[in-house]
């Protein structure tokens, strides 16, 4: 699993409004098969081992599996991002699994989260069952284009997860590498400095990983380069210790 989410309480129910429409787009509808009584053929141990062929012979043999949630709530579609396997979420995909709009946020489905969102405007503030908004999955999982129509929507660039880890949206984009999502969440009124735990910001996450785009969008919308993590380390330390030397020499030099 990505190292930005971390399992959380259980959020707050989503809203009530749900209609006969699509009730698939709603967590709580979904199956939830015990994966002892599944065997060999539980598609989530599929995913966790990487195993392909037997992901595809669960899903041959009850295509219903391929909507399923795990015992946490996420579904098999997340499950497989999760894991960083996105040729196993496509495979799922091919199975047409009902997107609720975690899903769809996630994998991309803009036309398919445009339609959830509208229908029901409150979706787009709704937690998953390890804590995230719609924007933070679009942010670390999916495309600019689902983050700019949850944020036309209402969705909050401010958000903080559920959970030990108290990531923002633009933590997530930062974690993804995303500088188009982060845009847009500066656009919309995102913290710069939103710090995470640890007294991470996504100056800290840009330095490490060496994204020089990222730092200098971060900078020009006044990231404090200045500030450490709750271990004492600044954004230039930490591009240095991931072997960023230019970069690290940059952060340094006086403004």
């Amino acid at each position: 699993m990505p190292t930005h989410i971390a399992h959380g309480p259980d959020p707050p129910p989503h809203s009530e409004r749900a209609s006969a429409w699509d009730r698939s787009q709603r967590p709580e509808g979904r199956p939830h098969r015990d994966g002892a009584t599944l065997g060999d053929m539980n598609p989530f141990r599929a995913v966790v081992e990487g195993n392909a062929d037997a992901l595809e012979a669960a899903l041959d043999k009850d295509p219903s599996l391929a909507g399923d949630a795990n015992a946490d709530g996420v579904s098999l579609l997340r499950w497989a991002l999760y894991h960083g396997r996105r040729d196993l979420a496509d495979a799922i995909l091919a199975h047409d699994p009902p997107l609720d709009v975690f899903d769809a946020a996630a994998i991309g489905r803009a036309e398919r989260l445009s339609k959830v969102v509208h229908h029901d405007r409150s979706l787009a503030s709704a937690r998953s069952s390890d804590g995230f908004t719609p924007l933070h999955l679009a942010a670390f999982l999916g495309t600019a284009e689902c983050a700019a129509i949850l944020l036309s929507v209402g969705a909050d660039p401010a958000a903080v997860a559920s959970g030990p880890m108290m990531v923002q949206p633009l933590h997530s984009a930062a974690a993804a590498a995303n500088v188009d999502v982060a845009r847009l969440l500066l656009d919309a009124g995102a913290p710069v400095d939103a710090t995470q735990s640890g007294g991470f910001t996504p100056l800290h996450a840009a330095a490490r990983s060496g994204n020089v785009p990222l730092v200098d969008l971060l900078l020009d919308r006044g990231a404090d380069v200045s500030r450490a993590t709750d271990a004492g380390q600044t954004a230039a330390d930490l591009a240095a210790d991931a072997g960023h030397a230019d970069l690290a020499t940059r952060l340094r030099a006086p403004a």
